[in-house]
């Protein structure tokens, strides 16, 4: 029977201190940084996937213990396993999920654990809910709790739905962190590929008080020309 040692022992097996070492500078995980005190093991990121797969019947109470570990790729693999099991669940297994993700997004630390789940869990069971939490979330101290909120809507925006965006990123105007910048950023480029006026209304309305790198990644594949305009505004 699967367990959670039986995914521990498989994931050490691909451990690799070289790797590890670039990780950690990739990730900024030095004092003052934004991963400070995160441990990698250097286990690549499709090994990790190819792992989740083989231990569909972990428990969330397993997941529970993956998570909290202080390796990133245990916790990276334990929201891989998560999304898994998610995509496969009844729609209260599908809340239970939810729960469990939104009560750990403590560990849930840095942008690539982030940028993984947020959609792929969160977003897409507020598709067709209440999105309060995403409110909660946007306006807490936690870097990681406000880019969760950001890149949550990424589900909403593959259905063509931008309304969350828009405000999210409205309220993301003064945030201090270039991660959230470059997030929220993105998402505005995501709702520009589907419907170009609706970005344009929210970067007229607010592009003299964006962040550079905001707007930078908002408008990144506009042709030269209306780049220049926005830039210049």
């Amino acid at each position: 029977m699967n367990s959670i040692r039986e995914i521990k022992k498989e994931l050490l097996k691909h451990k690799n201190p070289r790797k590890a070492e670039e990780l950690a500078r990739f990730f900024k995980t030095k004092r003052g940084e934004y991963g400070y005190g995160d441990k990698f093991l250097g286990i690549v990121v499709p090994i990790q996937r190819k792992i989740a797969k083989k231990y569909p019947d972990l428990m969330l109470d397993e997941l529970q213990e993956l998570i909290l570990s202080k390796y990133h790729e245990f916790r990276l693999t334990a929201l891989l396993v998560l999304i898994n099991k998610y995509n496969k669940a009844t729609i209260f297994n599908k809340r239970l999920a939810v729960e469990f993700y939104l009560g750990n997004t403590r560990f849930i630390n840095n942008w690539d654990l982030v940028d993984l789940s947020a959609s792929q869990i969160l977003g897409d069971f507020l598709l067709d809910m209440k999105r309060d939490v995403l409110y909660e979330l946007i306006k807490s101290k936690s870097l990681w709790d406000r880019r969760i909120a950001i890149i949550a809507t990424f589900a909403f925006i593959r259905n063509n739905q931008f309304e969350d965006t828009l405000r999210l990123a409205e309220i993301s105007l003064h945030d201090t962190h270039d991660l959230m910048h470059k997030a929220v950023g993105w998402m505005l480029r995501e709702v520009g590929k589907r419907d170009m006026a609706a970005e344009e209304a929210f970067l007229m309305k607010n592009c003299k008080k964006m962040p550079r790198t905001m707007l930078r990644y908002a408008i990144e594949k506009f042709p030269e020309d209306k780049r220049e305009f926005y830039l210049n505004q």
